[in-house]
């Protein structure tokens, strides 16, 4: 094992963090999604159909990233497009029944994930979404309570993050 003891604090934030993700999407991957399937399908049970731009800014990603992101959920049947009658270029993105059984599957994935009580500390969620708040806010334009500005003015949930 490394000289952990030696590594600062960001490179041991990091470290656990690709590893948790690693962890994550090889459980995923048996339920057929990824990460950045389930936070898109998370938003789209939470909030209802919308434009790929739209969850794209939401999860604070750009729209062709999103649009892989959905082609696969798509091929699965997780998802479902439908074309706008307003602006014929758009569709309307929504979740399915099939996409959320597997967003259930998914949060029970997340759930047993890590074990250990260590991990899952109020103490850890509540560094960590210090460290969130502290860096996404001159990033992402959040205001000083750690709350996105267009949240606020939109009524809209928090942005997901995702990287695929």
């Amino acid at each position: 094992m490394p000289h952990l003891e030696q590594w600062s604090t960001g490179r041991l934030l990091t470290t656990a963090a690709r590893l948790v993700e690693h962890a994550w999407n090889e459980r995923l991957v048996s339920i057929g999604v990824t990460h950045a399937g389930v936070i898109a399908l998370d938003v789209l049970e939470a909030q209802g159909a919308m434009t790929q731009a739209n969850l794209a800014q939401l999860v604070r990603v750009q729209a062709q990233t999103m649009g892989k992101t959905l082609s696969r959920l798509e091929l699965r049947g997780h998802i479902s497009r439908t074309r706008s009658d307003v602006d014929r270029r758009s569709h309307a993105v929504a979740i399915t029944p099939a996409g959320s059984r597997v967003l259930g599957e998914a949060k029970d994935v997340e759930r047993t994930l890590i074990a250990g009580e260590g991990l899952v500390s109020s103490e850890l969620r509540s560094h960590l979404q210090s460290v969130i708040q502290d860096l996404g806010a001159p990033r992402w334009n959040w205001e000083a309570d750690g709350a996105p500005a267009v949240a606020r003015q939109t009524g809209l949930p928090e942005p997901a993050l995702i990287d695929d």
